[in-house]
């Protein structure tokens, strides 16, 4: 399970909004020479960004959290971006190769392949229908546990100055 924290904006039934800031390796976003993050950071803006995740454990808006998604959705969603996609510009280029004598259709048919890969990966996530939900239930990070109660979690509270 991969976990990062968060906090709660927006509640729904079933599940919340959650809002994960970008943070850099070093964790000095403040640092203004040396570090070439800040000046993509002024360039481009270290900007927030929500998702939705299912509320499991009754999280009210405001509060910290520890949410996680499965590696093996991971994977699979990589999957489906990448592979996908580039397995249809293939096949519609072999496919106009064999149709038409002329490059500019097989360049054009590639390009169309493509386009349709990344829709039909847009269709697979998100949902067809009526059941269209943010990135559909089976894709959707799970908010685990209260980030007061994170003790257990690696990351925090280290003691890194003791040398044994």
């Amino acid at each position: 399970m991969i976990e990062e924290f968060a906090v709660v904006t927006q509640r729904f039934d079933d599940h919340v909004m959650l809002e994960i800031e970008r943070r850099t390796a070093c964790g000095l976003c403040g640092q203004k020479r040396g570090c070439g993050n800040a000046t993509w950071g002024k360039l481009l803006g270290h900007e927030s960004h929500q998702f939705a995740a299912d509320n499991v454990i009754n999280a009210n808006v405001g509060d910290s959290v520890v949410v996680g998604i499965d590696e093996r959705i991971v994977l699979s969603s990589a999957f489906y971006l990448y592979v996908v996609p580039l397995f249809a510009m293939v096949l519609a280029a072999v496919l106009a190769e064999t149709l038409f004598d002329n490059e500019f259709y097989v360049m054009l048919a590639a390009a169309l392949g493509l386009l349709l890969g990344f829709a039909w990966v847009k269709g697979h996530l998100v949902g067809f229908g009526r059941v269209k939900k943010p990135y559909g239930k089976k894709f959707r990070a799970v908010v685990l546990r209260h980030a007061d109660d994170a003790a257990s979690c690696e990351n925090s509270n280290q003691n890194i100055s003791r040398h044994d």
